[in-house]
């Protein structure tokens, strides 16, 4: 298929595979979303625009891609996903599930229970539960909970979700018609047949070397991976970038490797793997992971880019903090033909409101993670308007070790209430040394509250971030009591003061 574009911005070539064939549109502007190029150069409509900042899930696509030797499915939110980033990748829409009358388990399970009203959203739905019915083997054994977290990015307002769940619990039991049936080998096939990405304005290095140089010689670039927050400076702020480097190409960056003491997070691994690698290693943060955005995000997203990125509100960093994470810093030496790192603790990374103290020419390639220790007790929470797929008001993360009831040492990570991630060492003074009892942990919240200066935002005000960060922490006291049955929600905090 060939797509005629008039110019209008840098562009280059694009291709990718769709519905048996590669998909070739000669001159794709940098900037342009993967959703503008389905409905506006493919004429696909299927795909809805709805709030055009990756929370809704009306955008919801399929991307496909070859992973050792393997189809790994993921669903992305297409709104905010550069049209460049599928370059060599399979794309399915919601166009492409039903050939004729015959429907898609998923489509056909959701008519049978009733799962649409108005429809609009109806396709990322669909795209959804296809991303889950195919990474399942055909929807087999889908529980409830599986699809509430298949569909924590899809957001429905007429419908409800009850019968949407049953859909997806009903799918893998629907014949799938041979016209509806996804063929790997051939997706695998014709993904082997495109070629590399063309050079041009939109970079997508192969290596790790190759990523490294391409940021020496454009050092204005502007870096992206899973665009889930660049994105939106483009769609939302109308940001025009001439440059765009893009880290998710590089194979060394898209591993999570494991050593005795730690774990190394490459910069390239999604949000979903590199949450799953820290899942693994302390089970307790499985439900704070699951809070991290919605699945789509997640996919998309990546665990260097959050950490690159800086923003204050951003859930990673008071976890890493708390755990002690550091970052690889690299980049390309031209005089020893070699490539240079340095490493840093994650907190002395920032400088200010997103800024960091990453050189010109240096890239954010790896992600440090202590791994767990004896002892170690660990508290991560997040205090949100909506249980999931949203941005927090405050994020507090306490490891404590304590031996012989004496707090030995503690390492603490807030988010929400300062111009960056912060540390709050005046708190962790406070604990350390100390025993762990009642009044301690009274003093250390009086300090933790008195410890930040947050500001009034749409999401809460400055008094209540304060309060709530030392409830938090009187929370956890009272959790590692024994009094674990306690599960407060963020309205009722401020009861605790």
């Amino acid at each position: 298929m060939l797509v005629r574009m008039s110019l209008s911005s840098p562009s280059q070539p694009l291709t990718f595979w769709r519905r048996g064939q590669p998909v070739t549109l000669p001159a794709v502007p940098t900037d342009r979303t993967l959703l503008q190029v389905l409905r506006e150069d493919l004429h696909c409509t299927g795909t809805k625009e709805g709030c055009g900042e990756g929370d809704c899930g009306a955008c919801t696509v399929v991307v496909g891609e070859q992973v050792g030797g393997a189809l790994e499915l993921k669903a992305v939110n297409a709104c905010i996903k550069m049209a460049h980033s599928v370059q060599g990748q399979a794309v399915f829409t919601v166009e492409d599930l039903a050939t004729g009358d015959a429907l898609h388990p998923v489509q056909e399970a959701l008519v049978q229970c009733h799962g649409s009203q108005c429809g609009f959203c109806t396709p990322g739905f669909v795209m959804s539960l296809y991303a889950l019915y195919e990474n399942t083997g055909g929807g087999r054994g889908v529980t409830r909970e599986a699809a509430q977290a298949a569909l924590s990015g899809n957001l429905c307002r007429c419908t409800g979700y009850r019968p949407i769940l049953d859909a997806a619990e009903r799918m893998g039991a629907l014949p799938c018609p041979d016209t509806s049936r996804l063929d790997e080998a051939a997706v695998l096939r014709g993904l082997r047949t495109l070629g590399p990405a063309p050079d041009g304005p939109y970079q997508r290095p192969t290596t790790l070397a190759a990523l490294l140089k391409a940021r020496a010689a454009h050092p204005k670039a502007q870096v992206i991976a899973g665009t889930t927050d660049v994105g939106l400076w483009i769609t939302k702020l109308h940001k025009q970038y001439p440059q765009l480097l893009d880290v998710t190409g590089a194979a060394e960056l898209r591993r999570v490797e494991t050593y005795p003491h730690h774990i190394a997070i490459g910069a390239g691994v999604s949000l979903t793997e590199a949450y799953a690698a820290l899942v693994a290693e302390r089970p307790q943060l499985a439900s704070f992971a699951h809070r991290f955005a919605g699945l789509p995000v997640r996919n998309a997203g990546t665990l260097g880019g959050n950490v690159a990125n800086g923003s204050p509100i951003g859930d990673s960093m008071p976890l890493l903090i708390a755990l002690g994470a550091s970052v690889v810093l690299m980049r390309w030496d031209a005089k020893r033909r070699a490539i240079a790192h340095r490493e840093l603790r994650l907190e002395d990374l920032y400088t200010g409101y997103r800024q960091n103290v990453m050189k010109p020419d240096e890239l954010l390639c790896w992600v440090k993670v202590p791994r767990p220790t004896a002892g170690e007790f660990l508290r991560a929470d997040k205090v949100s308007k909506r249980f999931e797929d949203d941005i927090s008001a405050v994020c507090l993360v306490v490891q404590l070790h304590i031996e012989g009831g004496v707090v030995r040492d503690a390492s603490i990570g807030a988010g929400g209430v300062a111009a960056t991630p912060a540390r709050a060492r005046q708190t962790e003074a406070a604990l350390r040394g100390q025993p762990w009892n009642a009044d301690t942990v009274m003093t250390a919240a009086a300090v933790l509250r008195a410890e930040f200066n947050p500001i009034s935002d749409m999401r809460a005000s400055a008094d209540y971030r304060r309060a709530v960060l030392g409830n938090l922490l009187r929370r956890l006291w009272l959790e590692h009591q024994g009094l674990a049955s306690i599960r407060l929600e963020a309205a009722d905090l401020e009861t605790l003061a």
